[in-house]
């Protein structure tokens, strides 16, 4: 406790969140607890969640809570996944509507123990929630399905809005910050969705090691796959076992970033230390 107290206290004065407020935040706050609903605004204790809540966009995990892979920047639990809920669709559509969301983004954990990888469980998810709210869009936030297009094709025939697969971070330290990932492999899995469908969309961390030059390079990768949309932000390590930051970036740093993404031709980019892959997702139907 101790230790994570003095890492907080080493924060940079442009880490300091803001404390969520708002009238639709207060509202969405009240209808979270009173229904005991689960959205990863909540549990992954995101900076932006007053802003996004205010704007009525809001994030969901769906297929368990435990991950066959175990990357070392995420706080998600690893190991022997359960059984996936099959009435899990159902559940998602009816917390989007009882929050009144308008903006609906979905992820999930990795499933390299189910055989289709959990492509089903999007695809019905997708389809229900667009049933039960067909005014609401969505966003999906996907793994990698091992690079198989034909489970990711599923995912497309369901017709989200935008399709999103994060990097993470640069080629040279994927091997060593994703498990069980691959940099090109993910790569493929944008160029496969841009070529497919309408827009895609990826997100890289910073402070983890990577040169400017390298970041610069992964937009380039990006924009020949056919991205549209690239968030970048700050990589805060969830627990001191977790990887250690190796940089805290500047927000001028940042700025910079967002300036040559948008030159080199994406339609969005949203770079700043507190921007995660969510951030202004509202916006990103229109790229």
């Amino acid at each position: 406790m101790a230790h994570e107290m003095r890492d907080r206290q080493r924060l940079p004065k442009w880490m300091k969140m803001k404390m969520p407020k708002g009238e639709s935040y207060s509202k969405v706050k009240n209808l979270v607890n009173k229904h005991g609903l689960h959205t990863i605004c909540t549990s992954g204790n995101c900076p932006n969640i007053g802003e996004c809540w205010n704007r009525g966009t809001a994030t969901f995990m769906i297929l368990g809570d435990i991950c066959t892979r175990r990357c070392k920047f995420c706080a998600v639990k690893s190991g022997r996944p359960l059984a996936p809920d099959l009435k899990e669709p159902e559940k998602l559509a009816e917390s989007v509507k009882i929050m009144g969301v308008k903006h609906c983004v979905i992820t999930s954990v990795d499933r390299d123990d189910l055989d289709d990888q959990g492509a089903e469980i999007w695809a019905r998810t997708i389809t229900e929630v667009k049933k039960v709210n067909p005014d609401t869009r969505i966003e999906v936030l996907i793994p990698d399905f091992r690079g198989k297009t034909e489970l990711i094709q599923k995912v497309i025939d369901a017709k989200p809005e935008v399709i999103s697969h994060n990097l993470e971070t640069v080629e040279r330290l994927t091997p060593f910050v994703r498990f069980a990932s691959k940099y090109r492999r993910s790569l493929e899995v944008v160029k496969y969705v841009a070529e497919n469908y309408r827009i895609a969309k990826s997100g890289i961390m910073l402070g983890l090691g990577e040169t400017h030059e390298e970041v610069v390079q992964t937009m380039d990768d990006l924009l020949e796959a056919g991205c549209k949309v690239m968030t970048i932000g700050q990589y805060l390590a969830p627990t001191p076992n977790h990887m250690p930051v190796v940089e805290y970036i500047t927000p001028e740093k940042f700025a910079e970033y967002k300036q040559i993404g948008l030159e080199k031709g994406f339609k969005f980019v949203e770079s700043s230390p507190l921007v995660r892959s969510s951030y202004r997702a509202e916006e990103h139907v229109n790229a």
